[in-house]
């Protein structure tokens, strides 16, 4: 499936968890085989590390905070020309694909 959305854009979180919903983020890192995202200060879980030992060096025990990824399905993308969330839709020049957004109809990149 072709990804619309890409690392870097903004986007707002639409579905999911109740304190997630209605933020805004930038995408850290896009998994299309997934069909997930991660997006910054988004869906944040704490994980229990152990101190683990590798190429001479340590890494710290103890509760460690990282984003985890979030389906395309509960994302929207931000328009940085409207600011609004928005559908994506692409169009053809000169032999190239833009991505547009379908409210104000102006090119995204």
């Amino acid at each position: 499936m072709n990804v619309k959305i890409r690392k870097g854009d903004t986007v707002i979180i639409i579905n999911g968890r109740a304190t997630d919903k209605g933020k805004r983020g930038e995408v850290i890192k896009v998994l299309p085989n997934e069909n997930r995202l991660v997006v910054a200060g988004i869906n944040v879980r704490k994980k229990h590390q152990k101190e683990v030992q590798s190429k001479g060096r340590s890494l710290k025990p103890g509760l460690i905070e990282f984003e985890a990824p979030i389906a395309i399905s509960n994302v929207m993308l931000i328009c940085p020309k409207c600011n609004q969330p928005t559908r994506v839709g692409a169009t053809r020049e000169d032999g190239e694909s833009q991505r547009t957004c379908k409210k104000c109809g102006k090119a995204i990149d």
